[in-house]
């Protein structure tokens, strides 16, 4: 069995005293790959020196909405440049939130605008992180144009997700899959085709039922496929196939 954790942010400090640890056991785990998605200009170095070297391990970069008072113009400026020398798998994570209250959405929106040309410049998938603005999201795909991607976390409705996958994109579930409670989204991914499912973590955060309020790592993706098969009624090891397949597909990543 091979899996690919399509969104983990392994770079980060929570991360910073067994980082290796944690690849290791997740490799023993059966996660084959990791994306880790850049959030801010400043740790863009550290995120492509842990990964240089280390074929399992893709980067991407980009300028997080949350951060958004870290971003400036010449953050804009710099990506195309850094996408052109360090060719990262992907630009994310990007996005707009509108559930974080005092975040500028017109700068987000032009942020976020900037990383999408960047994208579709190079021809490379996006890594979205949307929150409570799918519509908008899905509006400013279509205007200003996309490569595809992930979008990350997915928490919109069937018919939101059906646009996505016009758009060509693939939707990403992860811990939060693993809670009983979490009903409409169990029921979106036992609806979804099975093409449109690609698994992830969100690595420290949005961890799995049987580590609640811990840190999350991608050696609980096992649990994230199990939780899949539960609500779709189907065979692990299938499903493991498919969301690989699909996300070697969305991210051009090579077979291992």
């Amino acid at each position: 069995m091979q899996l690919i954790d399509t969104h983990c942010h392994l770079d980060v400090e929570e991360f910073a005293a067994d980082r290796d640890a944690v690849v290791a056991r997740a490799q023993a785990a059966g996660v084959s790959d990791f994306v880790i998605p850049g959030i801010h200009r400043g740790e863009w170095p550290e995120l492509l020196d842990f990964c240089r070297g280390k074929p399992h391990l893709h980067p991407a970069l980009g300028l997080h909405p949350v951060y958004l008072q870290r971003h400036d113009n010449a953050d804009l400026e710099a990506l195309p440049l850094w996408v052109e020398r360090e060719r990262p798998v992907a630009i994310g994570e990007i996005g707009l939130d509108f559930y974080v209250r005092d975040l500028d959405r017109a700068r987000q929106q032009f942020v976020f605008e900037r990383q999408l040309a960047v994208a579709r410049d190079f021809a490379l998938p996006v890594l979205l992180h949307v929150r409570k603005a799918h519509d908008t999201m899905l509006q400013t795909l279509r205007r200003v144009g996309s490569a595809g991607g992930i979008c990350h976390a997915f928490n919109g409705s069937l018919q939101q997700a059906g646009q996505y996958l016009e758009l060509g994109f693939r939707l990403g579930f992860g811990g939060m899959l693993t809670y009983p409670r979490s009903s409409k989204l169990r029921a979106l991914a036992a609806a979804l085709p099975l093409e449109a499912i690609v698994l992830e973590t969100d690595a420290p955060d949005l961890t799995v039922a049987s580590h609640r309020f811990e840190r999350n790592s991608p050696e609980y993706l096992p649990e994230v496929l199990q939780a899949l098969a539960e609500v779709r009624n189907a065979d692990p090891l299938e499903l493991a196939a498919a969301t690989t397949r699909n996300a070697r597909a969305v991210l051009r990543l090579a077979a291992g």
